[in-house]
């Protein structure tokens, strides 16, 4: 039964996946270049993590677009979900909450 709750989650989970290995590959050739706080992949987990693949991706996109050498940069963390009701495995993942 837990399959079904975990479901709605996986297109969340898919673009974590991929966030996760561009961040465990590609970010580290380009070293620290950000302008922001937290890094704009670390900031794209995060608002896919609270906020879901299509609004968390549209808000990463935005980060994204922001980001450039002209940038003031500064702190820009991620807004939290009204609506959050999830927890984080410790690889990051969303998953429904344990019914105790």
């Amino acid at each position: 039964m837990r399959f079904w709750r975990t479901l709605p989650l996986l297109p969340r989970n898919l673009l974590l996946v991929f966030l996760h290995t561009y961040r465990a590959t590609i970010s580290h050739a380009y070293g620290d270049v950000c302008r922001y706080y937290p890094t704009c992949s670390a900031y794209a987990v995060g608002a896919v993590q609270q906020h879901g693949a299509v609004l968390g991706g549209a808000r990463a996109f935005w980060r994204i677009l922001r980001c450039h050498p002209w940038a003031a940069g500064g702190v820009d963390d991620v807004p939290p979900g009204r609506r959050f009701r999830f927890e984080l495995t410790p690889h990051g993942f969303v998953v429904p909450p344990r019914k105790d």
